[in-house]
Protein backbone atom coordinates (compact mmCIF):
# COMPACT_ATOMS: atom_id res chain seq x y z
CA UNK A 1 0.00 0.00 0.00
CA UNK A 2 1.17 3.17 -0.80
CA UNK A 3 -1.44 5.47 0.11
CA UNK A 4 -0.58 9.11 0.93
CA UNK A 5 2.91 8.14 -0.90
CA UNK A 6 4.24 11.54 -3.02
CA UNK A 7 4.85 11.06 -6.47
CA UNK A 8 8.57 11.53 -5.87
CA UNK A 9 8.55 8.12 -4.07
CA UNK A 10 5.86 5.97 -5.04
CA UNK A 11 7.52 4.37 -7.56
CA UNK A 12 11.41 4.91 -6.29
CA UNK A 13 13.31 1.60 -5.71
CA UNK A 14 15.40 2.90 -3.07
CA UNK A 15 19.30 1.70 -2.34
CA UNK A 16 19.67 -1.67 -0.35
CA UNK A 17 22.71 -2.05 1.93
CA UNK A 18 24.47 -4.78 2.32
CA UNK A 19 22.66 -7.25 5.24
CA UNK A 20 23.19 -6.28 9.15
CA UNK A 21 22.40 -10.00 10.98
CA UNK A 22 20.61 -9.81 13.59
CA UNK A 23 19.05 -13.17 14.01
CA UNK A 24 22.99 -15.58 14.33
CA UNK A 25 26.84 -14.41 14.69
CA UNK A 26 28.70 -14.39 11.07
CA UNK A 27 31.73 -13.33 9.60
CA UNK A 28 30.58 -9.86 8.26
CA UNK A 29 32.39 -9.67 5.17
CA UNK A 30 29.82 -7.94 2.93
CA UNK A 31 30.33 -4.15 4.25
CA UNK A 32 33.81 -3.12 3.29
CA UNK A 33 33.67 -2.20 7.13
CA UNK A 34 36.96 -2.12 9.03
CA UNK A 35 37.91 -5.32 10.73
CA UNK A 36 40.07 -3.23 13.08
CA UNK A 37 39.05 -0.85 16.14
CA UNK A 38 38.84 3.20 15.54
CA UNK A 39 42.22 4.75 17.39
CA UNK A 40 42.25 4.58 21.02
CA UNK A 41 42.50 8.30 20.89
CA UNK A 42 38.99 7.63 19.40
CA UNK A 43 37.73 6.14 22.28
CA UNK A 44 39.68 8.86 24.33
CA UNK A 45 38.00 11.87 22.92
CA UNK A 46 34.31 9.70 22.72
CA UNK A 47 34.54 9.97 27.02
CA UNK A 48 36.08 14.02 26.89
CA UNK A 49 32.81 14.57 24.95
CA UNK A 50 30.51 12.36 26.32
CA UNK A 51 29.31 14.87 29.58
CA UNK A 52 28.21 17.99 27.19
CA UNK A 53 27.44 15.74 23.73
CA UNK A 54 23.88 14.96 24.20
CA UNK A 55 23.17 18.17 25.88
CA UNK A 56 24.17 21.08 23.58
CA UNK A 57 23.51 21.64 19.81
CA UNK A 58 26.92 20.65 18.15
CA UNK A 59 28.80 22.95 16.14
CA UNK A 60 26.92 23.53 12.82
CA UNK A 61 30.03 24.68 10.78
CA UNK A 62 32.18 21.50 12.34
CA UNK A 63 35.14 23.93 12.47
CA UNK A 64 37.42 22.03 14.52
CA UNK A 65 36.71 18.76 11.89
CA UNK A 66 36.84 20.55 9.17
CA UNK A 67 40.41 22.44 10.57
CA UNK A 68 41.66 19.22 11.40
CA UNK A 69 40.98 17.81 7.39
CA UNK A 70 42.36 20.63 5.65
CA UNK A 71 45.73 20.19 7.92
CA UNK A 72 45.72 16.50 6.48
CA UNK A 73 44.86 17.50 3.21
CA UNK A 74 46.67 20.56 3.07
CA UNK A 75 43.81 22.68 2.19
CA UNK A 76 42.30 26.09 3.60
CA UNK A 77 39.59 25.25 6.19
CA UNK A 78 37.23 26.61 3.67
CA UNK A 79 37.87 24.35 0.82
CA UNK A 80 36.25 21.52 3.59
CA UNK A 81 32.34 20.66 3.71
CA UNK A 82 31.39 18.10 6.57
CA UNK A 83 28.22 16.17 6.52
CA UNK A 84 26.94 12.81 7.95
CA UNK A 85 28.34 10.04 6.25
CA UNK A 86 29.73 10.28 2.74
CA UNK A 87 26.56 9.17 0.83
CA UNK A 88 24.99 12.25 2.66
CA UNK A 89 27.45 14.30 1.52
CA UNK A 90 27.29 12.57 -2.30
CA UNK A 91 23.42 13.93 -1.74
CA UNK A 92 24.05 17.43 -1.30
CA UNK A 93 26.29 17.53 -4.30
CA UNK A 94 23.82 16.05 -6.59
CA UNK A 95 21.67 18.37 -5.81
CA UNK A 96 24.18 21.49 -5.53
CA UNK A 97 26.00 20.69 -8.91
CA UNK A 98 23.33 18.76 -11.00
CA UNK A 99 20.36 19.86 -13.55
CA UNK A 100 17.79 17.77 -15.17
CA UNK A 101 18.58 19.38 -18.89
CA UNK A 102 22.08 17.71 -18.57
CA UNK A 103 22.96 13.83 -17.97
CA UNK A 104 25.20 13.23 -15.33
CA UNK A 105 27.57 10.70 -16.71
CA UNK A 106 29.12 7.60 -14.61
CA UNK A 107 29.66 4.21 -15.17
CA UNK A 108 27.22 1.77 -15.51
CA UNK A 109 28.61 -0.52 -13.01
CA UNK A 110 29.73 1.69 -9.85
CA UNK A 111 28.19 2.66 -6.14
CA UNK A 112 24.47 2.07 -6.97
CA UNK A 113 23.24 5.44 -4.60
CA UNK A 114 24.33 7.05 -8.17
CA UNK A 115 21.22 5.70 -9.93
CA UNK A 116 18.95 6.36 -6.50
CA UNK A 117 20.16 10.04 -5.95
CA UNK A 118 19.77 10.39 -9.60
CA UNK A 119 15.92 8.98 -10.08
CA UNK A 120 15.39 10.93 -6.19
CA UNK A 121 16.40 14.34 -7.29
CA UNK A 122 13.98 13.94 -10.69
CA UNK A 123 17.93 14.33 -12.86
CA UNK A 124 19.40 12.31 -15.65
CA UNK A 125 22.26 10.08 -16.59
CA UNK A 126 24.90 8.58 -19.00
CA UNK A 127 25.49 5.20 -18.06
CA UNK A 128 28.80 4.36 -20.00
CA UNK A 129 29.70 0.84 -19.63
CA UNK A 130 32.84 -0.25 -18.25
CA UNK A 131 35.38 -1.73 -20.45
CA UNK A 132 35.03 -6.13 -20.72
CA UNK A 133 38.22 -6.13 -17.92
CA UNK A 134 35.92 -3.50 -15.42
CA UNK A 135 38.82 -0.58 -16.38
CA UNK A 136 37.18 2.55 -16.99
CA UNK A 137 36.79 3.76 -20.81
CA UNK A 138 38.26 7.24 -19.87
CA UNK A 139 38.40 8.45 -23.54
CA UNK A 140 34.01 8.52 -23.50
CA UNK A 141 34.46 10.54 -20.05
CA UNK A 142 36.25 12.79 -21.88
CA UNK A 143 34.70 13.06 -24.79
CA UNK A 144 30.89 12.55 -24.55
CA UNK A 145 28.90 16.12 -23.51
CA UNK A 146 28.03 15.58 -19.61
CA UNK A 147 26.25 17.61 -17.31
CA UNK A 148 28.35 16.34 -14.56
CA UNK A 149 30.59 13.45 -13.70
CA UNK A 150 30.98 11.36 -11.11
CA UNK A 151 33.68 8.53 -10.71
CA UNK A 152 34.29 6.53 -7.59
CA UNK A 153 37.62 6.07 -7.46
CA UNK A 154 38.56 3.24 -6.25
CA UNK A 155 35.37 2.09 -8.24
CA UNK A 156 32.99 -0.27 -6.22
CA UNK A 157 32.46 -3.11 -6.24
CA UNK A 158 35.76 -3.65 -8.53
CA UNK A 159 38.35 -1.89 -6.88
CA UNK A 160 40.09 -0.90 -9.99
CA UNK A 161 41.20 2.71 -9.97
CA UNK A 162 41.79 5.52 -12.61
CA UNK A 163 45.60 6.95 -12.62
CA UNK A 164 45.71 10.91 -11.98
CA UNK A 165 46.68 11.68 -15.26
CA UNK A 166 43.63 10.33 -16.73
CA UNK A 167 41.46 12.20 -14.23
CA UNK A 168 43.15 15.53 -15.54
CA UNK A 169 41.84 14.48 -19.47
CA UNK A 170 38.22 14.01 -17.78
CA UNK A 171 38.53 17.31 -15.82
CA UNK A 172 39.62 19.29 -18.31
CA UNK A 173 37.25 17.82 -20.90
CA UNK A 174 34.87 19.27 -18.49
CA UNK A 175 35.88 22.06 -17.77
CA UNK A 176 32.24 23.77 -17.53
CA UNK A 177 30.64 21.06 -15.20
CA UNK A 178 31.73 19.54 -11.62
CA UNK A 179 33.45 16.30 -11.86
CA UNK A 180 32.84 14.25 -8.54
CA UNK A 181 36.16 11.57 -7.39
CA UNK A 182 34.28 9.83 -4.45
CA UNK A 183 37.20 8.34 -2.52
CA UNK A 184 35.59 6.04 0.26
CA UNK A 185 38.56 3.35 -0.84
CA UNK A 186 41.17 6.01 -1.69
CA UNK A 187 43.45 4.93 1.45
CA UNK A 188 43.67 1.35 0.33
CA UNK A 189 46.16 2.04 -2.43
CA UNK A 190 45.30 4.46 -4.23
CA UNK A 191 46.40 8.52 -5.31
CA UNK A 192 43.69 10.47 -4.16
CA UNK A 193 42.97 13.73 -6.15
CA UNK A 194 43.53 16.34 -3.28
CA UNK A 195 46.11 17.38 -4.89
CA UNK A 196 44.40 18.81 -8.01
CA UNK A 197 41.96 20.47 -6.27
CA UNK A 198 44.69 24.22 -6.83
CA UNK A 199 44.65 23.22 -10.69
CA UNK A 200 40.82 21.97 -11.36
CA UNK A 201 38.18 24.47 -10.02
CA UNK A 202 35.54 21.74 -11.08
CA UNK A 203 37.25 19.26 -8.63
CA UNK A 204 35.21 17.87 -5.87
CA UNK A 205 36.67 14.68 -3.82
CA UNK A 206 34.40 13.42 -1.20
CA UNK A 207 36.00 10.95 2.08
CA UNK A 208 34.62 9.54 4.07
CA UNK A 209 36.17 8.35 7.99
CA UNK A 210 33.88 5.00 7.59
CA UNK A 211 36.65 2.73 5.91
CA UNK A 212 40.21 3.56 6.76
CA UNK A 213 39.83 5.29 9.86
CA UNK A 214 36.75 2.65 11.47
CA UNK A 215 34.62 4.92 12.06
CA UNK A 216 31.54 3.76 10.22
CA UNK A 217 29.09 3.50 12.99
CA UNK A 218 29.70 7.38 13.74
CA UNK A 219 28.78 8.38 10.07
CA UNK A 220 31.30 11.65 9.02
CA UNK A 221 32.52 12.25 5.56
CA UNK A 222 33.50 15.48 3.66
CA UNK A 223 34.00 17.21 0.69
CA UNK A 224 37.04 18.59 -0.40
CA UNK A 225 37.36 21.49 -3.10
CA UNK A 226 37.09 25.19 -4.50
CA UNK A 227 35.51 27.55 -1.99
CA UNK A 228 32.85 27.88 -4.82
CA UNK A 229 31.82 24.23 -4.81
CA UNK A 230 31.67 24.03 -1.03
CA UNK A 231 29.62 27.15 -0.63
CA UNK A 232 26.94 25.46 -2.97
CA UNK A 233 27.39 22.37 -0.69
CA UNK A 234 26.71 24.50 2.85
CA UNK A 235 23.99 26.45 0.58
CA UNK A 236 22.28 22.98 0.37
CA UNK A 237 22.69 21.89 3.42
CA UNK A 238 21.59 24.79 5.38
CA UNK A 239 18.22 24.49 3.40
CA UNK A 240 17.62 20.96 4.86
CA UNK A 241 19.19 20.93 8.26
CA UNK A 242 22.35 23.10 9.63
CA UNK A 243 23.31 20.06 12.40
CA UNK A 244 23.88 17.15 10.07
CA UNK A 245 27.57 16.03 12.29
CA UNK A 246 26.81 15.77 15.85
CA UNK A 247 28.83 16.07 18.98
CA UNK A 248 30.48 13.25 19.52
CA UNK A 249 30.98 12.13 15.70
CA UNK A 250 33.31 15.73 15.24
CA UNK A 251 34.98 14.79 18.31
CA UNK A 252 36.38 11.24 17.04
CA UNK A 253 36.72 12.28 13.83
CA UNK A 254 39.04 14.67 14.60
CA UNK A 255 40.98 12.03 17.46
CA UNK A 256 40.71 9.77 14.06
CA UNK A 257 42.47 11.91 11.34
CA UNK A 258 45.29 13.30 14.15
CA UNK A 259 46.37 9.48 14.76
CA UNK A 260 48.00 9.19 11.59
CA UNK A 261 50.33 6.50 13.55
CA UNK A 262 47.58 4.00 13.96
CA UNK A 263 45.86 4.80 10.18
CA UNK A 264 49.28 4.05 8.93
CA UNK A 265 49.34 0.99 10.66
CA UNK A 266 45.59 -0.62 9.99
CA UNK A 267 45.60 0.26 6.34
CA UNK A 268 48.84 -1.35 5.95
CA UNK A 269 47.82 -4.43 7.58
CA UNK A 270 44.50 -4.73 5.21
CA UNK A 271 46.46 -4.19 2.24
CA UNK A 272 48.88 -6.94 3.05
CA UNK A 273 45.51 -9.29 3.90
CA UNK A 274 44.36 -8.13 1.03
CA UNK A 275 47.38 -9.48 -1.34
CA UNK A 276 47.61 -12.36 0.71
CA UNK A 277 43.40 -13.02 0.19
CA UNK A 278 43.93 -12.46 -3.76
CA UNK A 279 46.83 -15.41 -3.96
CA UNK A 280 44.92 -18.04 -2.16
CA UNK A 281 41.61 -17.58 -4.16
CA UNK A 282 43.29 -17.72 -7.39
CA UNK A 283 45.14 -20.92 -6.02
CA UNK A 284 41.90 -22.74 -5.70
CA UNK A 285 40.40 -21.40 -9.01
CA UNK A 286 38.64 -18.17 -8.26
CA UNK A 287 39.56 -15.11 -10.52
CA UNK A 288 39.97 -11.71 -9.53
CA UNK A 289 41.94 -8.28 -10.78
CA UNK A 290 44.29 -6.76 -8.67
CA UNK A 291 42.08 -4.25 -5.91
CA UNK A 292 43.28 -0.96 -4.82
CA UNK A 293 40.45 -0.77 -1.90
CA UNK A 294 39.53 -2.99 1.64
CA UNK A 295 37.38 -5.55 -0.45
CA UNK A 296 38.09 -8.01 -3.41
CA UNK A 297 35.92 -8.58 -6.49
CA UNK A 298 36.07 -12.17 -7.52
CA UNK A 299 34.32 -15.10 -9.05
CA UNK A 300 34.93 -18.84 -10.01
CA UNK A 301 34.86 -19.17 -13.76
CA UNK A 302 32.63 -22.43 -13.88
CA UNK A 303 30.66 -21.93 -10.59
CA UNK A 304 27.55 -19.50 -10.30
CA UNK A 305 27.88 -16.42 -8.07
CA UNK A 306 24.53 -17.32 -6.62
CA UNK A 307 25.35 -20.64 -5.36
CA UNK A 308 28.78 -19.67 -3.83
CA UNK A 309 26.88 -17.12 -1.97
CA UNK A 310 24.79 -18.89 -0.56
CA UNK A 311 27.34 -21.59 0.04
CA UNK A 312 29.15 -19.09 2.46
CA UNK A 313 25.93 -17.84 4.14
CA UNK A 314 25.45 -21.95 5.32
CA UNK A 315 28.50 -21.77 6.54
CA UNK A 316 28.00 -18.45 8.74
CA UNK A 317 30.21 -15.80 6.17
CA UNK A 318 28.45 -13.17 4.10
CA UNK A 319 29.55 -11.44 0.91
CA UNK A 320 28.01 -9.11 -1.30
CA UNK A 321 26.56 -10.01 -4.37
CA UNK A 322 24.01 -8.40 -6.96
CA UNK A 323 21.95 -9.68 -9.56
CA UNK A 324 23.23 -7.49 -12.57
CA UNK A 325 23.97 -8.68 -15.79
CA UNK A 326 28.20 -8.74 -16.19
CA UNK A 327 28.45 -9.01 -12.61
CA UNK A 328 25.67 -11.64 -11.50
CA UNK A 329 28.75 -14.24 -10.90
CA UNK A 330 31.24 -11.80 -8.76
CA UNK A 331 31.22 -11.94 -4.95
CA UNK A 332 32.63 -9.04 -3.27
CA UNK A 333 34.97 -9.72 -0.47
CA UNK A 334 35.65 -7.44 2.16
CA UNK A 335 38.94 -7.43 4.15
CA UNK A 336 38.86 -8.64 7.40
CA UNK A 337 41.26 -9.70 10.04
CA UNK A 338 43.84 -12.49 9.05
CA UNK A 339 41.48 -15.25 11.12
CA UNK A 340 38.61 -13.94 9.07
CA UNK A 341 40.13 -14.36 5.71
CA UNK A 342 41.70 -18.08 7.07
CA UNK A 343 37.87 -19.16 7.81
CA UNK A 344 36.85 -17.62 4.56
CA UNK A 345 39.25 -19.24 2.21
CA UNK A 346 39.18 -22.66 3.57
CA UNK A 347 35.11 -22.23 3.34
CA UNK A 348 35.90 -21.36 -0.05
CA UNK A 349 38.07 -24.02 -1.16
CA UNK A 350 35.65 -26.72 0.58
CA UNK A 351 32.89 -25.32 -1.66
CA UNK A 352 34.56 -25.26 -4.60
CA UNK A 353 35.84 -28.39 -4.03
CA UNK A 354 32.50 -30.18 -3.04
CA UNK A 355 30.43 -28.22 -6.42
CA UNK A 356 33.14 -28.54 -9.05
CA UNK A 357 33.28 -32.30 -8.40
CA UNK A 358 29.23 -32.83 -8.88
Amino acid sequence: MKEFWSKRVRDMVPYVPGEQPKDRKFIKLNTNENPYPPSPKVLEAIKTTADDALRLYPDPECVILRQAIAAHACLNVDQVFCGNGSDEVLAFAFQAFFDKEYPITFPDITYSFYEVYVKYFDLTANLIPLNDDFSLPVERFVHEPAGGVVIANPNAPTGQAVTLDDLCRILEGNPEHVVIVDEAYVDFGCDSAVELIGEYSNLLVIQTASKSRSLAGLRVGWALGNTNLIAAMRCVRDSINSYTVDRVAQGAAVAAIRDAAYFEQTRRAIMSTREQTLERLKAFGLEGAPSQANFLFARHPSLPGKTVFQALRERGILVRRWDIPRIEDHLRISIGTEEEMDALCAALEEIVKDLTAK
